[in-house]
Parts: C-alpha cells; structure tokens; sequence
C-alpha cells in the first residue's frame, strides 16, 4: 500500500506536497474540501496515511479524523496545523492522530514522518496476515504436524511465547524457523506490537549496522535524511535476527550491547536511544564450533542461548508431509484460483518418499509448481519435479553453464532477474509495488520487463 491522502484546500501547497511524496516513489490524491475526503473515506478507500490540514472548507480536519479512526483504525494520520491552531492539533493528537507538522512545511521531515506512517501500516498489515495465516495454518496453539518432534517444538514455543526471554532457534534452512518466530510473537503479550525481521545474511557486512540500528541525516556521503534502524522500528515488539551467525565480530558486540543494557546510538547520532523489544534468533550454523573457531562471541551466544529450540529437518519427521501437502493444496487453489486441487495416491507417494534437502521450503516450492502444472485440478506423478542431488547438483541442473565463464554467468543473472521480476508482479499486482519490492526505480522495472518480454 504506498498511496496517501492529502486534505488541503490551498492548491499551491497541496501540489508542492503531491510532487515531493512522488518524488519518493509513493503516490497522492488530493482533496480540497473536508466533507469530500469524509466521503472518500467512507466509501472503503484505503491509504497507507492521511495528511489533513485542520482549517479546510466544508468539515474540518477533525472531522477527517474522526472518519478515518472509524473507517480505517488502523491508518496513521498526520495533521498540518498553523500558528493559531496548535490547541486543536493538541486535540486531534488525544482524537487518535499519528503527529502533527506545523506550517511552513519542513518537507524532508515530512518525508521522514510519512516513512515512519508506512512502516508502521505495512508491520500491521502484516501482522494481521500473520494472524490470518495462523488462523489456518494452526489449531492453535498447535503447528501443523502430528509427529512427536514437532508437538515437542509446539510445546516448548507455548512455555516460552508470555515470556520476554530470547530464544535461539536452531534448524536447517528451510524449516520454518522464521514462522515459528512468528508464532511466537502471535503467541505473547506483544502480538499487537511490530514484529520485524532481518536476515543478517542477506545484507552485505557494510550494510548490516546501519540496517540495525540506523543513522542521522548527513552521517556519511547520501544520507540525506535519518533512517530508523530495525531495533528502533522493534520497540516494544520483536525482533527477529535470522542467521545471526552470520554477523562479524565488530557488528556482534553492538548486537550484545543492545542485548544488555536495551539501547544504542544510530550511526553518526550521539543521543542514546531506548528501546523495549523481545529478540528471537535463528541459525543454520553450529554456533559452538564457530566460538571455537574464534568466529562467534561467546558471551553473545550465552545471551541468546536462554531458551534454544531445534526444529527438525522434514526428513527426520516425515509423518508431517502428508499434513503439510493437504495444507499447501488448500492454500494454493485459493492463490491459483482453482476451484479444487487433488493429488493421486502415486503423487502422493512420489512425495513422501523424497528426502526433502530444502525442507518445507522445498516441499511447498514443488507443490506450486506442481498445481501450476497440473491438468484438471488433480496433481499426477509426471507434474512433479524432485531433484535428489545436492546443492551443487541441483545448482547445476537449473543453470545453463555452457560455454565461458562470462557467458555463463550473464545467463544465470538474466534468468534470476526475470524470475524475480515474475515473482514480484505475482505477488504486489502492482508494477510501483513490484518495483519497490526489488529496490529498483519504475522506469527500470519497465525497461527490464520489456527486455525480457514479461507482461503486466
């Protein structure tokens, strides 16, 4: 959701506001008259945030206010207040509202504030899809899956969720260890409180810190303004460091520090910031052998080792596969629009008697497919593909490596970027959303869907 409403009945401002939010890759509609934005709201639009003067012809910013609180609780409201109305913003702060901006208009805190807004809608939009998807993925509090190693990890993540302790998740790529993180926050008394993940191997060592814990506007070269860090966007709720083995040493000893004492200073700040928040982890790695490999701090890992939780590889359960496939054709007739998905007894079996090397990941990946593939509805042996290989095996299998080095490598990106792109328009619908999804501009993602012939 990246659109905002903009009340203001001042067309020179409102357009200065427009340009400056689609500056930044969002998108605005604009309103110059009170009851009509009331209308607007009334009808079932959404935004992600609205910006309302609190003076505007027909009903006032309150009343907009008011709209929004009842039609839309959830979404963040900004009022913009001049001199003589600073009591009325006041009112509208104790009415609900998300902050208030006074006139002249600092635009780069705007911007600031408005990042804020959509960070904030997008971490409860999440959340509420979490809830639904809990809703159906458990019979709560139990996680799909009858065998005992997995009752074993419901059980454990029961005794746990009320709790504030740290957790340290323990599994194999692909067992679900961000899911079962969520559960537990679902399960605690911060369910209503962000839940927000990083994964510290997908961000380069240069990057990692500031992803955690922020900077201030100006603290090196194209930091034009402040950034919240994860940790900061985590208060009072949870955050998750998935393959937290994987930070360096340097960034480790921050991570301890916030571990310790709850509170850091963003990049290139000098106030310490304070923050409330549970903090589970995940790993894939042995991390006593890389303590003794001098790779891993050992007082960090005796402050996330209060409460370790391994989950099982899929292999080593395997009487959940077969729960797992009725969960994933479900869910996937409703994604495809099919009105029913069926697997054969032979399919069936094709499917329990694989290994798994991916896990859940692997199992639900190969379903999709498969779904996808299938005529009539009913999934058959021939529309499954299972690698029995390992990594390097199924690597090979999927990349064309003929010729050089050069031209190997180019076909592999190119064929990475259009899956990508593919997978990011299925899963926004939006080309805007897609693109920001991706990191790259609109007119980029335009260039590359006409290069690799991919419509939508």
């Amino acid at each position: 959701m990246k659109r905002l409403l903009i009340v203001e009945d001042k067309e020179s401002l409102a357009l200065m506001l427009k340009e400056a939010v689609e500056s930044e890759g969002l998108e605005a509609d604009t309103i110059a008259n009170g009851s009509d934005a009331i209308r607007r709201l009334a009808e079932g639009r959404r935004y992600f945030a609205v910006l309302t003067d609190l003076r505007l012809p027909g009903s006032d910013g309150i009343a907009v206010l008011k709209q929004v609180r009842e039609s839309d609780p959830d979404c963040p409201v900004i009022v913009m207040t001049a001199f003589g109305t600073i009591d009325n913003a006041v009112e509208a702060m104790k009415l609900g509202a998300h902050d208030f901006i006074q006139k002249p208009i600092d635009v780069d805190y705007l911007l600031i504030l408005l990042r804020r807004c959509q960070e904030h809608r997008e971490l409860r939009f999440e959340n509420l899809l979490l809830k639904e998807e809990f809703q159906r993925r458990y019979k709560l509090p139990a996680i799909v899956g009858d065998s005992p190693r997995i009752i074993d990890v419901s059980n454990a993540i029961q005794r746990v969720a009320p709790t504030d302790s740290t957790v340290l998740l323990q599994g194999e790529s692909g067992t679900g260890k961000e899911l079962f993180a969520r559960a537990i926050h679902q399960l605690s008394p911060r369910r209503d409180r962000p839940f927000v993940a990083i994964n510290c191997a997908a961000i380069p060592d240069t990057l990692i810190e500031n992803e955690l814990f922020g900077h201030e506007k100006g603290s090196f070269t194209g930091a034009s303004a402040r950034h919240l860090g994860k940790f900061e966007l985590a208060d009072n709720g949870t955050i998750f460091l998935d393959e937290i083995g994987e930070l360096s040493p340097a960034v480790q000893s921050k991570v301890l520090r916030v571990l310790q004492e709850q509170r850091f200073e963003r990049i290139g700040g000098t106030a310490t910031i304070d923050v409330d928040v549970r903090v589970i982890c995940a790993t894939n790695r042995n991390l006593a052998d890389d303590i003794k490999a001098g790779r891993f701090r050992e007082d960090l890992f005796f402050r996330i080792n209060v409460f370790p939780v391994t989950i099982p590889p899929l292999r080593a359960r395997k009487e959940d596969i077969d729960p797992l496939i009725d969960f994933f054709l479900q869910r996937f007739a409703r994604e495809l629009n099919k009105p029913r998905l069926t697997i054969s007894d032979a399919a069936r079996h094709k499917l329990q008697e694989y290994e798994w090397p991916g896990n859940i990941r692997e199992l639900e990946n190969c379903i999709e497919r498969a779904a996808i593939l299938c005529d009539g509805g009913r999934i058959e042996p021939g529309d499954i593909t299972l690698t029995a290989g390992g990594a390097e095996d199924r690597l090979r299998d999927a990349l064309d490596l003929s010729g050089t080095l050069e031209q190997a490598a180019e076909r592999a990106v190119r064929g990475i970027e259009k899956i990508k792109i593919v997978d990011a328009l299925r899963r926004t619908g939006s080309r805007a959303e897609a693109a920001e999804l991706l990191g790259i501009s609109a007119r980029t993602l335009a260039a590359k869907m006409k290069e690799y012939e991919i419509e939508g």
